[in-house]
């Protein structure tokens, strides 16, 4: 079980709130120019700038992120119409047959790591969205000719390590989700997208079940202005980035964004936490 040291953190003293509500704004801004919710660059400030834990990071991270999904899905919904994702239904149950054990596995293992442990393992998984950004933006993906069965066992493998590596980072899973989506079942994008809105939001809510059960809504209660106000940020930013989508080009956009997560990695790894 994580000590409360993990969970509520002696944090630096934020008193005032407009950099708290800019960083979210930026954050917001970078994933709604790729159409994600940038849950994957909110992290990073929150251990490196706002001083938290890994874990209460973490916890921070993921009810925030499941905040800007219950917000987007509406305008989701409205780009492809539930009739539409309704004929797709499989798809998500097959991914959710794995997700939610996955981010029950994933959030178990969290708040069992060390600290230190956290933070390399925190570090690995922000190089691998690196990679996934750009899989996903920079190149076509194909979807492989499976047979029935083993495209079910895949999915269900597939969403299982998707949940696992959602949980841990405290994200949403879309930039996993939606080219895992892409490639196993052959649908466009922007369907693909609607769809791991509806299999993120399920998952994510497994997974913080599981962090409540050891102390997870504490670190919630004593940053809730905190969490409030970086939230109102991103998605306020969302929105702007969301405007601004297209206006730069993915080959010079994808790249940058992908350079800032390989950096944010490498000074997570070398990153001493206070309780080691």
């Amino acid at each position: 079980m994580a000590s409360n040291d993990d969970i509520v953190p002696a944090v630096r003293a934020v008193r005032s709130m407009p950099p708290v509500f800019t960083a979210g704004a930026a954050v917001g801004v970078l994933g709604g120019m790729i159409g994600l919710g940038g849950a994957e660059f909110r992290l990073p400030l929150l251990i490196g700038v706002f001083g938290f834990a890994a874990l209460a990071a973490v916890i921070l991270n993921k009810a925030m992120s499941l905040i800007v999904v219950v917000t987007a899905l509406p305008a989701r919904l409205a780009a492809v119409p539930l009739a539409e994702l309704g004929a797709h239904w499989s798809i998500a149950a097959n991914l959710l047959s794995g997700s939610l054990l996955g981010a029950w596995v994933g959030a178990s293992w969290a708040v069992r790591m060390r600290s230190a442990t956290l933070h390399k393992v925190l570090a690995v998984l922000m190089a691998v969205m690196a990679g996934a950004l750009l899989l996903t933006h920079t190149t076509t993906l194909g979807a492989p000719a499976l047979p029935g069965p083993v495209r079910t066992a895949a999915g269900v493998a597939a969403g299982f390590g998707i949940g696992v590596v959602a949980a841990i980072m405290g994200v949403a899973g879309g930039e996993l989700l939606i080219p895992a989506i892409v490639l196993l079942y052959a649908v466009d994008i922007k369907t693909a997208g609607s769809l791991s809105l509806l299999v993120s939001l399920p998952t994510m809510l497994v997974a913080f079940a599981r962090y409540s059960r050891d102390g997870g809504f504490a670190v919630l209660g004593a940053n809730l202005r905190f969490t409030a106000v970086m939230t109102a940020g991103s998605i306020t930013g969302a929105l702007l980035g969301g405007l601004l989508l297209g206006v730069v080009p993915d080959l010079i956009l994808i790249p940058v964004l992908a350079a800032i997560l390989l950096v944010s990695a490498v000074k997570l790894a070398r990153h001493t936490p206070p309780n080691g």
